[in-house]
């Protein structure tokens, strides 16, 4: 009996390991691109950072990344064509000053993320107006027409979160966004109340004075972004329902030493020291996924990735988990449990083992575009390997219309084509329109099964693909994906017949 019970014991742990290692058919593979402090940008010319995006997307697709998180507003700046706030200093080399040919990189941006199958999050810092001491705003921004509604901290101008107008602003920001591009999500940072600097206070006395009504002071600090976290969540969902709102805060709540409830850690805290209640924001039902930012070790003393992913799938609810990793450090640091040369295995391990974390977003996606310590090559042949879709959001129950007519056609310069119908959307934009598309394709004998994620070949925006190495004996799958990620009965096509 002993020798059956530990048969069954180690037959479960290999099954558990062989299942945290499948590669799953959705799954979510983000990278940032950031702006800021990314001085190739700046000197490139239009056309050359428009190469630079195919590039960067080429590579990220090449890898399996399925969600392009783009900087677009690093401080209150603008890297598209606004009426709002300036030209961004990180896109041209100088706050306010526009491109030469004019072009617009958030449309493009989409554009070719959407062409590859990918989506794109539009990432904006929500308080930073100045990355200097020394910066000087142009005539006309925000931050000189009404200086009553910002402090400057360290040197560097901040939004005052105590300020309804700021709020409003914000989120007048956000909706034009919204407005006039076809974002997939908004995406905020970890910067809130501004990180502490030793042997400074906050200069908020002024509005704690005018607003505070006798609150305790870090409740307030954290209610005027409570605030602004409900009122951006509404103010997406009034304007486009479908698009998600994402939030990457600092990796720690709050640790068990401060609130029972918080995590094995003893580190700089999201609650504490930068005045965010992220718990508050999705039990609330404020955001559609965190993706905290664990940039340490798995075992670091005082601040363990490994317990804090844990942590963070027990206790969000509601809301999806996409764990925040350092690419750099993580292939930088040897994993001896694993018997690995870096974390990484045991990193997207961890991933898809926990039950409320539905996959990872990797800082920063040069570091990965660029194969640092062979991080390309691994996802490309290993990790990621296989196509995966996001995420479902919403009501998983409603499918969206398939596609019709599907049919494979030899072109003349010898090229054999899978070809469909878009299914028809409604006149008026909403979460059920067919917007993306994916292909499988099974072998002579194969099961057609499309949960199997090694049959997927393409996930496109196009209603046509190039077949590669066609046979008589193949058969092939199409299905539709709506903006909530939701997808279609298959249409199946054999040999020319469905």
């Amino acid at each position: 009996m002993k020798k059956l019970i530990l048969s069954l014991v180690a037959f479960l742990f290999l099954s558990l390991s062989a299942l945290a290692d499948a590669t799953p058919k959705r799954e979510f593979r983000g990278a940032w691109l950031h702006l800021i402090g990314q001085s190739q940008w700046a000197s490139k010319t239009p056309a050359q950072q428009r190469d630079y995006i195919r590039q960067e997307f080429d590579r990220l697709q090449e890898a399996g990344i399925n969600a392009v998180i783009f900087q677009v507003r690093p401080a209150a700046d603008a890297a598209y064509i606004s009426k709002l706030e300036p030209w961004s200093k990180f896109l041209t080399g100088k706050l306010g000053k526009a491109p030469d040919p004019i072009w617009d990189p958030l449309e493009f941006a989409i554009e070719e993320a959407h062409k590859r199958g990918m989506e794109l999050h539009a990432w904006l810092n929500p308080y930073r107006v100045t990355t200097t001491p020394t910066e000087v705003l142009p005539e006309g921004h925000i931050a000189k027409k009404h200086p009553e509604r910002f402090f400057k901290y360290d040197g560097k101008i901040l939004f005052d979160p105590a300020y309804q107008e700021n709020r409003d602003f914000i989120c007048e920001v956000v909706t034009d966004i919204l407005n006039r591009y076809d974002v997939d999500a908004i995406h905020i940072d970890d910067y809130f109340y501004p990180y502490p600097v030793a042997g400074k206070s906050i200069p908020d006395d002024a509005s704690y004075a005018k607003f505070g009504n006798g609150m305790n002071r870090a409740d307030w600090r954290r209610q005027n972004v409570n605030l602004l976290i409900e009122q951006l969540y509404s103010t997406i969902k009034e304007v486009k329902p479908w698009v998600r709102f994402g939030i990457s805060p600092f990796g720690i709540w709050r640790n068990k030493k401060q609130d029972p409830r918080g995590s094995d850690s003893n580190g700089f805290t999201n609650y504490d020291g930068l005045y965010a209640d992220i718990l508050l924001w999705a039990k609330n039902g404020w955001v559609d996924y965190l993706s905290p930012q664990l940039y340490w070790e798995l075992d670091k003393t005082v601040a363990p990735s490994r317990g804090l992913a844990k942590w963070w799938s027990e206790n969000v609810h509601g809301v999806d988990v996409y764990i925040g990793q350092d690419l750099r450090l993580t292939m930088n640091t040897p994993d001896p449990k694993a018997g690995k040369p870096n974390e990484l295995y045991t990193k997207i391990k961890l991933s898809r083992e926990l039950p409320n974390t539905k996959g990872a977003i990797w800082f920063h996606g040069y570091w990965l575009t660029e194969n640092y310590k062979g991080a390309h090559k691994e996802f490309s042949n290993n990790y990621y390997a296989n196509l995966a879709l996001p995420p479902v959001y919403g009501d998983a129950s409603r499918l969206p219309k398939q596609v019709r007519d599907v049919k494979i056609a030899r072109e003349k310069n010898g090229a054999t084509l899978l070809e469909w119908e878009a299914p028809h959307n409604g006149d008026r934009e909403s979460e059920s329109d067919v917007v993306r598309y994916v292909v499988y394709e099974f072998l002579p004998g194969e099961k057609q099964d499309i949960n199997d994620p090694e049959t997927i070949i393409a996930i496109t925006s196009d209603t046509a693909i190039v077949l590669p190495g066609v046979s008589d004996g193949n058969s092939y799958a199409v299905t539709a994906l709506d903006r909530m990620n939701r997808e279609s009965k298959p249409i199946y096509i054999y040999n020319g017949k469905k």
